[in-house]
């Protein structure tokens, strides 16, 4: 396997545990906290550096599981920008509506499904 590869699948594992610790917090705490915003924001800057190392690992910029990453990225990214509006207009320990939080999790679950094909993929090699 090339180091770049093993780079981007050890970031992905850590997207991975950021994006899961601000969803658990998130839908326990049923708002959106200081904790809630760093494991998101640290969750965007590992799935992007892994993103990268992954596309130039496999020399392809393109590929279905590449489309089904590329949008689960952007579900996230989506989640991220609009946790940070929800606490620009309502504020840090607000009440989230049922809304907001399914969304947050379906975006978290198409990502994580993403994750799974991603290390059939690898496994399957």
């Amino acid at each position: 396997m090339k180091p770049v590869l093993i780079a981007g699948i050890s970031i992905v594992n850590l997207a991975l545990i950021s994006y899961a610790t601000a969803i658990v917090i998130q839908s326990r705490k049923k708002s959106i906290t200081r904790n809630v915003l760093t494991f998101l924001t640290l969750g965007i800057v590992f799935d992007i550096t892994s993103t990268v190392c992954m596309v130039i690992s496999s020399g392809k910029g393109f590929s279905f599981h590449g489309l089904i990453g590329y949008l689960s990225l952007a579900a996230m990214l989506v989640d991220t920008i609009l946790s940070y509006r929800n606490v620009a207009t309502n504020g840090l320990n607000s009440i989230l509506s049922v809304k907001f939080l399914r969304w947050s999790q379906a975006a978290f679950f198409y990502w994580v499904l993403a994750y799974i094909t991603g290390a059939i993929i690898v496994m399957t090699r």
